[in-house]
């Protein structure tokens, strides 16, 4: 190539690159200069990031890096869902929100919100419910140590904070519950302060964009990422950018099936779909099978009420109400409580929790008196559906109960092993 030739093309690329980074500055609303951009760190260079990708836009040639930023914020706009937490981005508000989405969709989180928001409308309200009343509004969210925390952190703010929300990111950090993916929700959304809020739908997305293969399960593959997102966030919209990166994951670039690529602002630049390889990222460490347990679950009436007891303050579904159960093979529960008569076959069930799964077997009694063994109570209609908070794992016989405390419910149909 003749070097007047090779001069014109070399600043051609300058050029471009100037023009790449002035276009982005000007939409992120940051200060063009490179004492405003965050260092460059190794760890970016193990996720093959396309630093050096251009396509253009606006007539202006912009680098994947910056481009994202760009393109990501104005498919929000045009996409988003409406929210409670975004129509009133309330610090209160995202932490409960934010808590009661881990591990749970939005559209189960939605009604669940906008009770527990309607009775505990304060930090204050929620520092000083009762238990038993909190557990009741979380009820069928699973995961109760969340709403347990969420009170932790509330009385800490009453404590430490003088009823203020804290309103740094290092103060949000030291609350109850709130590890980094939350803190860095709270202080962009409420707040406004450039910080990341790297969950696994953010993953999964910087995952296929970069074409990485490193497993996201590992926590230096997590704090690459999380740099990584840092150096894109727009000075001026951190709390719209980390929404729209949630957005998206939640969205488009979904889990557990093909990706919907088509209408992702990604497209142009995303390693994955270029290469075909969308089906293959991210790479996860493949989780231990979980222990499976095989139980009797018992149904105990009597006067219009059922049994319930309430399981140990330590392990799984500390301090939950349920129906007695225990392993398959202690046979002679029922003798053991004082119970006597003949059950009857109530249907059967699974629930999987994170390591083990429950399988469960259920048998039906009317007790002829009312004594209870020590700690247990009966719990009528009403009791059941306000007080008394049931994890979702005995769900498979709440027909069952329901119809033997109010004739007015239909009975349900037999289940295998179960008669008429």
């Amino acid at each position: 190539m003749p070097k007047r030739a090779k001069k014109e093309k070399t600043g051609h690329k300058i050029k471009n690159c100037f023009l790449a980074r002035l276009f982005y500055c000007i939409i992120a609303k940051k200060p063009y200069g490179s004492q405003n951009r965050p260092p460059r760190l190794p760890a970016h260079r193990s996720l093959s990031l396309p630093r050096r990708t251009f396509f253009w836009y606006g007539g202006a040639a912009i680098s994947s890096l910056s481009g994202f930023a760009i393109l990501l914020l104005q498919w929000y706009e045009e996409n988003k869902r409406t929210l409670p937490w975004r129509s009133n981005p309330d610090p209160y508000w995202v932490l409960v929100s934010e808590t009661m989405l881990q591990q749970t969709r939005v559209s189960a989180v939605l009604p669940y919100f906008r009770r527990f928001i309607e009775e505990l409308p304060t930090v204050a309200h929620l520092a000083r419910v009762e238990d038993e009343r909190l557990l009741k509004l979380w009820q069928g969210l699973g995961y109760y140590n969340r709403a347990r925390n969420l009170k932790k952190a509330a009385a800490q703010i009453l404590a430490g904070f003088g009823g203020r929300f804290p309103d740094t990111y290092e103060e949000i950090l030291t609350l109850a519950g709130v590890g980094e993916y939350t803190a860095g929700a709270i202080s962009s959304i409420a707040f406004g302060i450039p910080a990341p809020a790297v969950d696994g739908n953010v993953l999964r997305v910087m995952a296929r964009i970069t074409g990485s293969r490193a497993d996201i399960t590992k926590p230096q593959t997590k704090r690459a990422f999380r740099e990584l997102v840092w150096e894109m966030m727009p000075a001026k919209r951190p709390g719209d950018f980390n929404q729209a990166m949630m957005e998206l994951g939640a969205t488009v670039c979904m889990p557990n099936g093909a990706p919907c690529c088509a209408r992702c602002p990604a497209g142009a630049f995303c390693r994955a779909f270029l290469e075909g390889v969308t089906g293959e990222l991210p790479v996860k460490t493949k989780k231990p099978g979980r222990r499976v347990e095989e139980r009797t679950v018992y149904l105990i009436f009597h006067g219009g009420a059922v049994a319930l007891r309430k399981r140990p303050d330590k392990g799984l579904l500390a301090g939950l109400w349920e129906y007695p159960n225990e392993p398959r093979e202690k046979e002679d529960a029922l003798a053991l409580w004082g119970f006597h008569g003949a059950a009857e076959p109530a249907g059967s069930g699974k629930h999987l929790f994170t390591h083990v799964e429950w399988r469960m077997t259920g048998q039906a009694l009317h007790a002829g008196e009312e004594r209870l063994p020590p700690g247990w109570v009966w719990a009528d209609r009403r009791e059941l559906n306000q007080v008394y908070a049931l994890p979702s794992a005995f769900q498979c016989f709440a027909e069952r109960v329901r119809w033997e405390l109010g004739r007015d419910w239909k009975r349900p149909e037999p289940m295998k092993g179960e008669k008429r």
